[in-house]
C-alpha cells in the first residue's frame, strides 16, 4: 500500500503541490522494512522530500512494559514527510 502510494503520487501533484505522509518509523523498528528501502520507493516514485517533521510516541502502549512491542514502541518517531515532484 505504501509502495503503491508513492508509486502515483507525483503523477497527482501540480507543479507546486506536495504529498503528506505520515508514516510510523515501527515497521523499521520491528525489522519489516528499511529507510533505504522507503527512501527508494520514494526516488522512484519521482519524489523528493522537502521537509520531514518527527515526533515522539506519547500513547498509553509506547509505556506499558508489559505491551510485547514496548521496547520498539518506546523508540517509535512519527514523522511526517512533505514529498514533492522531482
Amino acid at each position: 500500500m505504501l509502495r503503491g502510494f508513492l508509486s502515483g503520487a507525483a503523477e497527482r501533484l501540480s507543479a507546486h503541490g506536495e504529498a503528506w505522509l505520515i508514516l510510523s518509523d515501527l515497521a523499521e523498528l520491528l525489522g519489516l522494512r528499511s529507510r533505504d528501502q522507503l527512501l527508494t520507493w520514494i526516488e522512484a516514485g519521482h519524489l523528493t522530500v522537502r521537509e520531514r517533521l518527527d515526533t515522539r510516541p506519547s500513547h498509553k502502549r509506547s509505556h506499558d512494559v508489559d505491551d510485547p512491542l514496548h521496547a520498539a514502541r518506546h523508540q517509535e518517531t512519527t514523522s511526517l514527510w512533505r514529498l514533492v515532484r522531482r
